[in-house]
This record gives structure tokens, sequence and C-alpha cells, in this order.
């Protein structure tokens, strides 16, 4: 099933269930594919595309959730939050701290690196490998943390 048809099937539950926050999160969602869809580049949505597309959605919720916690605007703060939880859900499983660990330790032995030289080597291959699977930040720091 492709994500357009998962989100056409989820807006129609949203709206029986008359759950505002999921409607709102999956219009958004569907918004964003058809102005993919509408941009004329005459590219298929794959689900490269579709990682990709998601991924900014949610790096977007969860910088606007840290702004609006600096700002103490604590509800604000928590539907970001709330819309985040929605997204990661399309998203693949994220992840944890020690599988990323094993992936960039395999990812640098497969390339020889073993010093802070090495991080120009690592780090694109890393991002690439895990690309919709890590956040990019939590990429970085494993990486220099490795390295290190």
């Amino acid at each position: 099933m492709s994500l357009k048809d998962k989100i056409n099937g989820d807006l129609k539950t949203a709206m029986k269930a008359g759950d505002k926050v999921r409607l709102e999160t999956v219009r958004s969602i569907r918004a964003l594919i058809l102005e993919f869809e509408k941009s004329g580049s005459g590219k298929e949505l794959d689900d490269k595309g579709e990682i990709q597309m998601l991924t900014t959605a949610a790096k977007k919720r969860k910088e606007a959730a840290e702004q609006f916690r600096k700002g103490n605007r604590i509800e604000l703060a928590e539907k970001e939050e709330a819309e985040l939880a929605i997204i990661q859900e399309y998203l693949p499983k994220q992840l944890t701290a020690e599988e990323l660990e094993i992936e960039i330790k395999a990812i640098a032995e497969e390339l020889g690196v073993s010093d802070k030289s090495g991080f120009a080597k690592l780090m694109p291959e890393s991002a690439k490998r895990l690309k919709g699977k890590a956040d990019g930040r939590a990429i970085k720091e494993m990486v220099e943390k490795i390295l290190s």
C-alpha cells in the first residue's frame, strides 16, 4: 500500500473518529503529497521521496515544539509533539542508540576508518545508509563518539 493510499484511509478514519489532531496532521501530509504531484516535475513519488517528505515534516514539528517550549508556550509545544508522534507512525522504525552505534561501527570498519581524520569519509556514508532510520543529528553525534 502506498503512502497516498494509507493517508487517504487514515484521513477517513480520523474524520469518523473525530480526532482533530490526527485529522489535521494527516491532512498536512496529504497536502505535501498533492503539492509534490502538482509540482510538474514529472517524477513519481517513491519510497525514498516519501521518507524524505515525512522526515522533513517531522523535523519541522520537532523544531517548532522546541521553540514553543523556549517561549513558554507549553500548549502549542504539546500540539506539535502530538503531530510529530503521528508523523513518526508513517516513518520507518527509528534505530535506538545501541542499534545506531552498531550500524555506524560496521560502516566504519567497512571503510577502514578509526580516527577523527576519517570523519569526512564516515559521516556522509553513514548519513546515506541510515537516512530515515535515524535523525541526522544523532548520526553525527554517534560518528563523533565512535571516532573519538
